[in-house]
């Protein structure tokens, strides 16, 4: 099975490399990573033994962050490194300050996996949710060093649990610790023999009601909001936006602050076709700056949120929530906006996420398949104060993940 593998990565590394000609995350991808061990070479003395996070993307780095930062927080003298697998984690948080390096991780290679353990000899390895590179993980246990998986989440349907699944067992037996969010999780780890588990529950619960209890205002949207309540649709995509296209003329006396998951041009101008009379944020910001009063803005019914890393602010300013990628391969992040206390809706593919079928249980949220299911939705959370409450509380009692987290890892940490 390793050369099925073996040969799987280099494929993929071609056709990235293809795509780069044409597609502008596969450039990024390709382009970010010519020079890596190069950066790391330059940035990182091996001697300090840094502590490694690794993250898939963005949405990974925000999970494995409350961890990352109470170590920062308990040991400041601990060196930090980052690698991303995805441009849409590595460019939005290579500057992060948290870190003393922030790199792509290198294809999965033997060649690559050997060099990197060598330039940064790590204390040990962190990496978040499902992120399982065979190379990198052989090389950090031939190496001793500790490697933990937090917010693990595994199903019975992923390969490990199957007859065939020889070769994906063998990788994650090279895990030292896994912390896991559910029971299902470790029941299945520990039925094929992996007994270092702990039901920790998900770090992202710690990590959105800290932010939630940490405001970061934000004076335009306070402008445009001008004490109307809001609506907002947050990680959309087209298939979302067309089924809240309705919203506007159903609700004059609401507003609707759209924040599409991919903010280039071309994805603004399709959103803009479908709400002619909308406002993009860079605009509003703009009237501001010439007019601090700027009173005409306040008339716009429909913001578009044209950059990336506001959402998770956005949401204090908003009653109810919609949240993108229900249609798509899945829904995106439902925590933030339910740490907030806002009910939330969502479209039909929600099965992988444990949370929303949580909130959907407590009446905190729905599911629908059309528009006239969202505007039903819409309307039943608009007179269910209960909602909001029962949002919140289900957030706040599923904290604490980090503390148990830590306690285990700072066994391996040198005080």
């Amino acid at each position: 099975m390793i050369w099925i593998y073996t040969i799987g990565i280099a494929l993929f590394s071609v056709t990235m490399k293809l795509a780069s000609f044409f597609n502008r995350k596969a450039r990024l991808f390709t382009e970010g990573r010519k020079d890596v061990f190069k950066e790391i070479s330059k940035l990182i003395n091996p001697a300090d033994h840094p502590i490694w996070f690794h993250f898939a993307s963005l949405g990974e780095f925000e999970q494995g962050r409350p961890v990352l930062e109470r170590l920062k927080l308990t040991y400041p003298k601990e060196k930090i490194i980052i690698t991303f697998f995805s441009p849409s984690g590595f460019e939005i948080r290579k500057n992060y300050a948290g870190a003393d390096g922030v790199f792509y991780l290198p294809i999965d290679t033997v060649a690559n996996a050997k060099k990197f353990i060598a330039l940064t000899q790590p204390k040990l390895a962190i990496f978040t949710k499902y992120e399982f590179w065979f190379h990198y993980f052989n090389e950090l246990n031939k190496k001793g060093i500790p490697l933990y998986l937090i917010s693990g989440i595994f199903r019975p349907s992923q390969a490990y649990f199957k007859w065939y699944g020889g070769f994906n067992r063998r990788i994650l037996k090279c895990v030292t610790h896994f912390f896991v969010q559910n029971e299902e999780s470790l029941r299945l780890l520990t039925s094929i023999g992996i007994n270092e588990v702990s039901l920790s529950g998900d770090t992202r619960f710690d990590r959105v009601y800290e932010n939630a209890n940490s405001l970061k205002k934000l004076v335009e949207i306070a402008h445009f909001s001008s004490n109307f309540p809001i609506f907002i649709a947050g990680s959309t995509w087209l298939a979302d936006e067309k089924h809240l296209a309705a919203f506007p003329q159903r609700y004059p006396n609401w507003k609707l602050i759209i924040a599409p998951h991919e903010v280039d041009e071309a994805h603004i101008l399709e959103i803009e076709k479908l709400f002619p009379n909308a406002i993009r944020f860079s605009s509003l910001q703009s009237q501001l700056v010439v007019d601090p009063s700027a009173n005409e803005i306040c008339q716009a019914q429909v913001l578009l949120i044209d950059n990336i890393g506001m959402l998770s602010s956005l949401y204090q300013y908003a009653k109810v929530a919609y949240i993108g990628g229900g249609f798509g391969v899945g829904i995106h992040n439902t925590l933030e906006a339910a740490a907030f206390g806002l009910p939330v809706i969502f479209g039909p593919k929600y099965d992988k996420f444990q949370e929303a079928k949580d909130l959907i249980a407590i009446d905190a949220a729905k599911s629908i398949s059309n528009e006239a299911e969202l505007l039903s939705s819409f309307e039943y959370f608009k007179a269910n104060e209960n909602a909001a409450a029962a949002a919140r509380a289900y957030v706040k009692q599923k904290t604490g993940a980090t503390e148990m987290i830590i306690k285990i890892i700072k066994l391996n940490l040198v005080h």
